[in-house]
């Protein structure tokens, strides 16, 4: 059996992280709107990734890992964008500064990294 750890965009914009040993039923779940009040608000709502995994432990383990990552640090996980993931998991006083240039142009241009 199978365990997924699962990212849904919510029609407001904001992203909702879980887990599920049935992606399909969870999905129906949140569609249908009574299963979390969370997504129940934010209809409708969209399934933008989703990884599985060999235990429900490891499942969880992803969801709250996620749960708490910036917008910009889920949206290159959306992407698959893993310079960008290594980029935003760094501590903002880590980073290379994209105003003043410095960041070589590896990851992406300032505008796009700013936020």
């Amino acid at each position: 059996m199978a365990f997924y750890a699962y990212i849904l965009r919510c029609a407001d914009g904001s992203y909702y992280t879980g887990h599920t040993d049935d992606l399909e039923r969870r999905m129906a779940e949140h569609h249908h709107g009574g299963f979390c009040d969370y997504t129940a608000k934010r209809q409708p709502v969209a399934l933008v990734w989703n990884q599985d995994f060999p235990t429900r432990v490891e499942a969880l383990e992803a969801e709250n890992r996620i749960k708490p990552w910036s917008r910009k640090k889920k949206e290159a996980l959306i992407a698959g964008d893993w310079a960008a993931l290594s980029y935003w998991a760094m501590p903002p006083v880590a980073r290379p500064s994209t105003s003043l240039g410095t960041n070589g142009g590896s990851v992406a241009s300032g505008s796009e990294m700013s936020g």
